[in-house]
């Protein structure tokens, strides 16, 4: 079973690699190498979510087809980066600003699943981006991290 500490053990591999790096379409480029989709770092946390979630310590907040949770606020074990996982089927999430960038791993749970236009993998937001998250064509899984936990809603629709 996985336990939170279990779980912020593994996503500090990825920071701990990603550590200091701009978040640009290099970092997003690097991180579809180092830990690619259909890689066993991408199908070993998609299964520690998937229980998570069934154990009740993952996506506790919202309802429906929009459910989410903070994992871990940012700390020196993950490098200054939160980790929040949501889980979204078919909807247009509210409005948010990235501060300070993000960065989301999307685990598409039907095949066919996009986050944002994506399949499986990694995208990365530079710092002052914003968007409206979007799954389509089904439900998926998103790890997103956040650089000291700064993220910014410009609404709640």
């Amino acid at each position: 079973m996985t336990t939170v500490e279990v779980f912020t053990r593994r996503v500090a591999e990825v920071t701990a690699a990603i550590a200091g790096q701009a978040l640009d379409h290099t970092l997003e480029a690097r991180l579809n190498a180092e830990f690619p989709a259909g890689g066993n770092f991408f199908k070993e946390t998609r299964l520690a979510c998937e229980a998570a979630i069934r154990a009740g310590w993952m996506c506790q907040q919202g309802e429906g087809s929009r459910r989410f949770g903070r994992i871990v606020q940012p700390a020196a074990t993950t490098h200054g980066f939160s980790i929040d996982v949501v889980d979204l089927t078919d909807i247009i999430g509210p409005h948010h600003r990235h501060p300070t960038g993000e960065i989301d791993m999307i685990m598409p749970l039907t095949p066919t699943a996009r986050f944002d236009g994506r399949g499986e993998g990694w995208l990365v937001y530079p710092p002052n981006s914003a968007h409206r998250p979007t799954v389509s064509a089904g439900r998926a899984l998103i790890l997103y991290l956040l650089p000291n936990g700064e993220i910014e809603f410009t609404d709640t629709k």
